[in-house]
């Protein structure tokens, strides 16, 4: 029998088809994540050293982190060491997802949505990278240096790497600003000289997402806030150059909308002079009934 004898039994198979590659598309991502946690937790606690680092070097003098838990000093850097395996794998991560809904996609969606997961994946780095590298060692400093001076610092090794996290993915998030901006132009959604002229909006939300995903303090907040700003003039760029051909025809399609009305103000009739049209259409009709 056929298949389009049988078309629930071709459903069927395929959905089958389509369960089996997903299965093995999250085995391989889990595969990736274990290689890389393995690999990594023999160091565990050098690579925590190494986290720690922004807030060590601006500790007093004989001050030491702590760890107010018991299990504290093996499940903080644990969890690190597991975190830490899901970031490196993401390319991974990401590049199975891909190949899972690649098939689906047309060939202009497949042409952008290569690029901008490249773009996506590197600009999650770069916003982990500016995080650790130029806020910390802000940050860190500016709380340890503002304390009273009868205040001994001794932070907790849990509480210390959900901090760090939470700034990673937030940083690492607000770094996405371009991808989100090419995104919402490619599908639609807007243009870029409509995302231009609601740059106050933007500075204003990137300002709050600054307040919603960082710690409650004016550095990080603001260092936030920045980047944001700027990477949204980086996508806005971007959007434009790459869609430089759609603004055009929607540009002339507007202009053509507005030739098209034709002004019939100039030719409108007063009622004055409908009566004599008409009065001057009865004389007509009566001097060819008069010929006739």
């Amino acid at each position: 029998m056929s298949e389009e004898e049988n078309p629930e039994e071709s459903k069927s198979g395929s959905l089958m088809s389509h369960l089996v590659e997903l299965r093995d598309r999250v085995v391989r991502m889990v595969v990736a994540v274990l290689v890389l946690f393995l690999g990594m937790f023999y160091w565990a606690n050098e690579i925590y050293i190494y986290l720690a680092a922004p807030l060590t070097r601006h500790l007093p003098e004989g001050a030491n982190m702590i760890a107010i838990d018991v299990a504290s000093p093996f499940l903080t850097p644990f969890k690190l060491v597991l975190m830490l395996a899901v970031f490196l794998a993401m390319p991974v991560i990401l590049y199975q997802m891909w190949a899972f809904v690649a098939p689906g996609l047309y060939a202009n969606e497949k042409r952008i949505a290569g690029p901008l997961l490249v773009s996506s994946i590197l600009l999650f780095y770069a916003g982990v990278a500016f995080a650790y590298y130029v806020v910390f060692p802000l940050v860190f400093g500016f709380f340890t240096s503002i304390g009273p001076e009868i205040v001994n610092i001794s932070t907790d090794i849990g509480r210390y790497l959900d901090f760090v996290l939470a700034l990673f993915f937030g940083f690492g998030l607000a770094f996405e600003v371009p991808i989100a901006t090419i995104i919402l132009v490619a599908i639609g959604f807007t243009t870029p000289k409509k995302l231009s002229e609601k740059r106050p909006y933007v500075i204003v939300g990137a300002f709050i997402c600054g307040m919603l995903l960082t710690p409650p303090d004016v550095i990080s907040q603001v260092l936030l806030a920045l980047p944001m700003w700027i990477l949204f003039e980086a996508g806005l760029i971007a959007s434009t150059i790459i869609f430089k051909d759609r603004e055009e025809e929607e540009e002339d399609d507007e202009l053509d909308e507005d030739a098209s009305p034709i002004d019939t103000s100039d030719h409108s009739l007063t009622e004055e002079e409908m009566e004599a049209e008409l009065d001057q259409a009865e004389a007509d009709e009566a001097g060819l009934d008069k010929n006739a």
